[in-house]
């Protein structure tokens, strides 16, 4: 992406996804490499556009040199935060997805602004849900809190989630919540072992695309981030 990344480690994290049979994505952002993508900025819906296209472009040109597609796109940082309440911006990479690829689908925060979206423009999304950040009652992101949710508390969330489709929201109490994506951030690094210990790991297992869950590895950067997941009584073939 413009807020970070370079071809060689675009290629090497291709090549691992090929070793492991792992779906890929295109992460965008604002061109903003000083501030690693997370100060905002004010575009037009043709410099949206242009942008999204240009970056899914770099990646979709690697992937197929090595025989890959990729299946999905999602913002980063300042990108992301708009798009997660300005319908308009949102509506505007979602259209440029589409004009890129109509059979990409949309990774962003799960809400009312993507369903609204997606009932738009018909494309697919993946509504994203976070692990350790804070939710208020109107289910937004609580983004001016910079306290992360420890381990403990994220690997409960994971025990709620998938028992019973709630999530606990900053005034204490649960909201039903609906999520085809959770996002493990790094400053949670252990998170995957506690999966493995509380007995998780038969359920959040990586593996390809068509399976119950999608091990995402972040192709412009080195972290592992994400766990995508269809639950059991609601899987489907894309």
């Amino acid at each position: 992406g413009f807020h970070a990344g370079d071809p060689l480690l675009i290629r090497e994290y291709l090549l691992k996804c090929k070793e492991k049979n792992l779906t890929i994505g295109a992460h965008i952002g604002f061109n903003d490499i000083q501030g690693l993508g997370y100060r905002p900025m004010e575009l037009t819906p043709e410099e949206i556009e242009a942008i999204v296209i240009y970056q899914i472009g770099a990646l979709a040109s690697f992937a197929k040199s090595y025989n890959l597609v990729i299946d999905h796109v999602r913002p980063h940082g300042a990108m992301y935060k708009i798009a997660s309440e300005n319908y308009d911006f949102s509506l505007s990479i979602a259209k440029a997805i589409q004009k890129f690829d109509k059979w990409l689908n949309y990774t962003c925060l799960g809400n009312e602004i993507l369903e609204n979206v997606s009932s738009e423009t018909g494309i697919v999304v993946n509504r994203e849900l976070f692990i350790d950040k804070t939710y208020t009652q109107d289910f937004k992101v609580d983004w001016e809190n910079k306290t992360y949710i420890n381990e403990d508390d994220a690997l409960n969330r994971i025990r709620t989630i998938l028992h019973s489709s709630q999530i606990k929201i900053g005034n204490g109490m649960f909201m039903p919540i609906k999520a085809d994506t959770i996002h493990f951030d790094t400053k949670n690094p252990n998170i995957t072992k506690k999966i493995k210990m509380d007995g998780y790991s038969s359920i959040l297992y990586p593996c390809a695309y068509n399976c119950f869950i999608i091990l995402y590895f972040l192709i412009f950067s080195s972290s592992l981030r994400y766990f995508l997941f269809n639950l059991f009584n609601n899987f489907s073939f894309p």
